[in-house]
């Protein structure tokens, strides 16, 4: 259920300012793992170790394990503080899941197929309205990622979250709160310039 796995160990010093030497002087995140029948724990990671997760972008809609202390733990990642100037991750947030523990959160959305776009073809750019999509769905069967297929897109054309076939057991949290939040997805327009211009010509051509 989990192809990421990550060292951390318990933290008795709570406070800013024992955060603050953490970071400083063993280069490790602050980090708080809760949920399920557990107490919430403070526990501690390798800033470096964090940040060579994070280079994977699924990292963020995976089910990740924690090895707290020789004691394997089954979390996702629900929140991250980073620095606002230095390379530093200030603190973490990790909820503990079971397979079969219904999560939302959010994941990539990736577009294929943007060179063979009908409406591309025939002269209009695509825009990407959304670059993630808020899901529900079982731990077991968190994507890393959702693919939006662009090529039969139309000039002038949309793709809404409707559109989109998700995998089984996946669900939009948007499209749960009605028909009014079936948002686009992407749209593929001419370019300002393109009609500016043809308006132009037809001013000159006296349609």
């Amino acid at each position: 259920m989990s192809d990421f796995k990550l060292n951390a160990s318990v933290r008795s010093d709570e406070g800013k300012g024992a955060s603050r030497r953490l970071r400083r002087e063993e280069a490790k995140v602050p980090a708080i793992v809760y949920g399920g029948k557990a107490e919430p724990q403070n526990i501690a990671l390798l800033q470096k170790d964090m940040f060579k997760a994070l280079e994977n972008e699924a990292v963020y809609s995976s089910v990740l394990t924690l090895n707290i202390d020789g004691k394997d733990e089954t979390v996702i990642l629900r929140d991250l503080q980073r620095h606002p100037a230095k390379a530093i991750l200030l603190h973490a947030d990790f909820q503990r899941v079971s397979a079969d523990t219904k999560v939302h959160v959010k994941v990539p959305v990736h577009f294929l197929n943007e060179d063979k776009c009908k409406g591309v073809k025939a002269g209009g750019i695509v825009s990407h309205t959304l670059t993630e999509l808020e899901i529900s769905a079982p731990a077991s069967k968190l994507p890393e990622f959702i693919e939006v297929d662009l090529a039969n897109l139309e000039l002038d054309g949309n793709i809404h979250i409707s559109d989109i076939k998700l995998p089984a057991g996946v669900e939009s949290v948007d499209l749960s709160h009605g028909a009014d939040h079936d948002l686009v997805v992407a749209s593929v327009h001419k370019p300002r310039g393109a009609i500016e211009a043809e308006a132009a010509e037809g001013e000159e051509s006296g349609e």
